[in-house]
């Protein structure tokens, strides 16, 4: 339905300079503001009255503290479904696709410096999820010794995904037990999807008892290594920008907002659920609200079953036009240069 059908001009006009000034402010909106800022060409009177109607539409809401008004989670979503204009400057594009331009860059590098560039242009919290571990498999391992007690092990996929791990080990291993190690992994979890691989593990206990003196140790320290590299999935650009918005200056959300940004699952689940939340929006975008947070996501498919999301968080108020065009903007570019069939030109 158009949202003609729904607000009358005189309300539409009076209820995007709410969302606007909201966005810009995070303070309640009155009449008197939007006479003087907007020059709404209304009396008091009848904004008042057209904000009442508003009201009890659903779409703005009192504060406990203020007269003034706010626009509600429904609002919002009316306003990102009917009335949202999408915006994106040329600027912006030639910046990002700097990025692009450049092809030594790797998929994985490409991809965190977009999302540290989309943590600029937005002052809002960015972040990557990787490719879940259901659809790529161990490649191989290796372990690097640093010291007697330490070492580094370095996973590949088949993806070609390659990370870093330091691990410590209670008392000394020799360099042969480590080789010995590294040999057995891989030769028995090669190929392994990575999801199962700690469960497989399992299964060739016994083997490093009769190939190790202190398999246990090893052992161990590989499987904490790993279940390490297996949920950090998570690329966050932007953290400390969230702890600054004004929703958060309440002690119990900002504890709960902190929470939330250092537990990767999280952005795994959220991802896949609050589906009653959602409202998609473009070819790739799509948005979820949750209590006061609003993140845009968006899936990149790079073939092979190989999927990343690429999402940016902000207070519900954000720049819903200039939010939603980046993160569609930067997730076909990714497409298009590193998917399957993309342009290597």
């Amino acid at each position: 339905m158009e949202a003609n059908a729904l607000l009358t001009p005189r309300k539409i006009i009076i209820f995007k300079a709410i969302v606007k000034e909201f966005i810009e402010t995070a303070e309640p909106v009155g009449s008197r503001l939007l006479i003087e800022k907007y020059n709404i060409d209304y009396s008091s009177a009848t904004i008042r009255n057209e904000m009442s109607d508003l009201e009890k539409q659903g779409l703005i809401e009192k504060t406990h503290t203020s007269s003034g008004r706010i626009p509600s989670s429904k609002g919002y979503r009316f306003y990102v479904e009917h009335l949202m204009e999408d915006e994106i400057h040329e600027g912006i594009e030639n910046v990002i696709s700097q990025i692009f331009m450049n092809r030594k860059l790797g998929l994985d590098e490409a991809i965190r410096q977009s999302v540290d560039i989309l943590t600029q242009m937005t002052n809002l919290t960015s972040m990557v999820l990787g490719p879940t571990s259901k659809t790529d498999a161990l490649k191989s391992v290796q372990m690097i010794p640093i010291s007697k007690s330490n070492a580094m092990v370095v996973f590949v996929t088949q993806a070609g995904h390659a990370e870093h791990r330091i691990f410590n080990f209670e008392g000394e291993i020799s360099i042969e037990e480590l080789e010995a190690c590294t040999q057995i992994l891989n030769d028995r979890l090669e190929g392994t999807p990575l999801n199962e691989v700690i469960d497989k593990m399992e299964l060739i206990r016994p083997i490093l008892s009769q190939r190790m003196v202190q398999y246990e140790v090893l052992f161990e320290a590989f499987v904490n290594a790993f279940m390490k590299f297996a949920q950090d999935e998570v690329y966050l650009s932007g953290k400390d920008n969230m702890l600054y918005q004004p929703e958060f200056a309440n002690i119990d959300k900002l504890r709960q907002l902190t929470d939330m940004l250092e537990n990767s699952q999280v952005w795994k689940e959220m991802s896949a659920s609050h589906s009653n939340l959602r409202l998609k929006k473009g070819e790739h975008a799509e948005l979820v609200w949750v209590d006061d947070l609003a993140f845009i996501q968006s899936s990149i498919d790079l073939g092979d079953d190989e999927e990343h999301k690429l999402m940016v968080m902000g207070p519900s108020r954000m720049e819903y036009g200039r939010v939603l065009s980046l993160v569609e903007y930067v997730s076909t570019m990714i497409e298009s240069v590193y998917g399957k069939g993309g342009n290597d030109e």
